[in-house]
């Protein structure tokens, strides 16, 4: 059988344990600059995933990643980013990994070797509304393929995540994103090379997916969750930025918007009541850039 890409050795880290320090951090330094140029020519496969997951959002599904180990663990740390950072719920980007969230912390034995164990998680979690992207280093995990197949029997869209070419994952999804970033420092230690080229392309779903879905203005996070002074200091400062008001007018609008920046800038910019800012909102289903489009062309007519 034909060794996986992410299991060979590196020729170049064969006498790892010899080396110094200073030699090792170089080795791997030079290694992880060969990422982005792996996670470079993946941008087609990227981008068709990132409209896949736009379009299921608009239509009212949701996005959940299944991961076993690290790969698992990458996914369930880009979903849990999402509610503080963009203001949408837990269940809208959610990660799913094998064994649950113990195996977060500890590894849960066999837990990414049964299909059976994806197949119930994804019937857990999956409507066919929804679309899932298993992410998986190898691109052969039996738990995310198990997930894979759950998910194309429910009739939700698939997006895969590997790091070898021709992965078995890449065959059963609709969008498959393959990154073969070569055989790691230490042999098979995927949280390395492999995980940093996911953890990149697992931020571009997430965030551009925010960006099309109007949780973000310019380049401001309109939609954050302000759960911590940095946070609420941010906020007004968006506000501020934004709209021009002072501190002190920020901080009031915000007050009356109960902490809703997004209604807090409509009510400011366009001298709107709370109510109405929030029907705004409500009326497009939450997206800040289409409702302050719809706003800005009544102030034309």
């Amino acid at each position: 059988m034909k060794k996986l890409l992410t299991e060979k050795r590196n020729t170049e880290s064969n006498n790892l344990h010899q080396n110094s320090i200073q030699e090792i951090i170089h080795l791997i330094n030079e290694q992880d600059k060969k990422v982005p140029y792996v996670v470079e020519k993946a941008l087609p496969q990227i981008e068709k995933a990132i409209k896949v997951m736009v379009e299921t959002i608009e239509a009212g599904g949701h996005v959940v990643y299944f991961g076993a180990g690290t790969s698992g663990r990458l996914g369930v740390l880009d979903a849990s980013e999402c509610p503080p950072t963009f203001g949408v719920s837990p269940e809208l980007i959610k990660g799913v990994i094998a064994g649950g969230d113990k195996a977060l912390r500890e590894a849960i034995e066999n837990a990414e070797d049964s299909t059976e164990l994806g197949m119930y998680d994804v019937k857990k979690n999956v409507t066919a509304k929804d679309v899932v992207v298993g992410i998986a280093s190898s691109g052969q995990t039996p738990y995310v393929i198990g997930a894979i197949r759950e998910a194309l029997n429910l009739g939700a869209e698939t997006i895969s995540i590997s790091c070898n070419e021709n992965a078995a994952l890449s065959r059963l999804v609709d969008v498959a994103i393959e990154l073969p970033v070569g055989a790691e420092v230490v042999t098979g230690s995927t949280r390395l090379k492999a995980g940093t080229a996911q953890k990149m392309v697992l931020n571009m779903l997430s965030t551009v997916t925010m960006i099309k879905t109007g949780k973000v203005y310019e380049n401001l996070m309109i939609n954050l969750q302000a759960t911590n002074e940095k946070l609420r200091k941010r906020a007004i400062y968006i506000i501020t930025e934004l709209t021009g008001a002072d501190m002190e007018t920020a901080e009031a609008a915000n007050e009356t918007a109960g902490g809703d920046t997004r209604i807090a800038i409509l009510m400011l910019m366009f001298h709107l009541c709370v109510e109405k800012a929030k029907y705004m909102l409500d009326k497009h289903q939450g997206n800040f850039v289409k409702a302050l489009n719809e706003l800005s062309g009544m102030n034309h007519d």
